[in-house]
């Protein structure tokens, strides 16, 4: 770790280096819980942790947050750490901090997803991995369900629940000005000129409809409401509400007729 490594304002270069035994009596005074040893001894040791996350420089998560996660996995580690075994602290926090990390950007997503699911998914990727480079090919998906013995719709919901959202708005084209979005390749069967002209035609029978009848379509369709709970609101009976409705939905059937 002689490498230069500066993050989120801290720089490799201009922290201090301690040696082994030092950092073992450093410790062993920030586990008496001196607060003076734990500042001084955590920031000796924070060249750990920008060594692991510049490997994370990349991601779409700040880098900022992800220091403050890696700061998160050195005091873990220092609190977990067993003087008694003969083993350097670096060694042991290095994969704490990593851990730490990757279960930030494993689990903040923008959409939640099931323990269950992700480590479905993350066992196909596995399984993906190692099929291609049996068959020297890209791996089906009925290629992994068969590896995991499980079925196709499971290999396939779990890959597309950790696959990260793209917005509408991702230029998929940009040269010379012109600027092709995502959202300008999507269609919409729903708006159509015949789905306006529907729309248009549904609007034009209810307005046709009197007042006692448009409330009943509302409160029965809008609202979600039971004839009786229509017929004690509009105060009729509910043989007078089923009537008003049929009558009504038959004129509605009969404009698109």
């Amino acid at each position: 770790m002689n490498a230069r490594v500066e993050i989120c304002g801290f720089s490799t270069e201009n922290l201090p280096r301690l040696s082994g035994i030092m950092c073992t009596e450093l410790l062993k005074k920030y586990k008496t819980g001196d607060p003076g040893a734990k500042e001084e001894f955590i920031i000796a040791n924070l060249r750990l942790v920008l060594s692991v996350i510049k490997r994370f420089s990349s991601s779409r998560e700040s880098i900022d947050d992800i220091f403050q996660v890696g700061c998160i996995g050195l005091l873990k580690a220092a609190n977990n750490f067993d003087l008694t075994q003969e083993v350097r602290f670096s060694t042991y926090a290095v994969p704490m901090i990593l851990g730490e990390v990757k279960r930030f950007l494993r689990d903040n997503t923008a959409v939640r997803i099931s323990r269950s699911i992700r480590d479905t998914a993350y066992k196909a990727l596995s399984a993906k991995e190692q099929i291609e480079k049996r068959l020297g090919r890209e791996a089906t998906h009925e290629e992994i369900a068969l590896e995991l013995e499980i079925s196709y719709e499971e290999v396939v919901f779990a890959l597309d629940a950790i696959s990260e959202p793209v917005s509408l708005y991702e230029p998929i084209y940009n040269q010379s000005g012109d600027v092709i979005l995502l959202m300008d390749q999507i269609g919409d069967k729903k708006c159509c000129d015949k789905a306006w002209t529907e729309n248009a035609t549904l609007a034009e029978a209810i307005s046709d409809l009197c007042d006692k009848e448009k409330n009943i379509l509302q409160l029965r369709y809008f609202q979600g409401k039971t004839q009786m709970e229509v017929s004690i609101e509009v105060g009729i009976s509910q043989a007078q509400v089923s009537r008003l409705e049929k009558t009504a939905l038959k004129r509605i059937k009969h404009s698109f007729s």
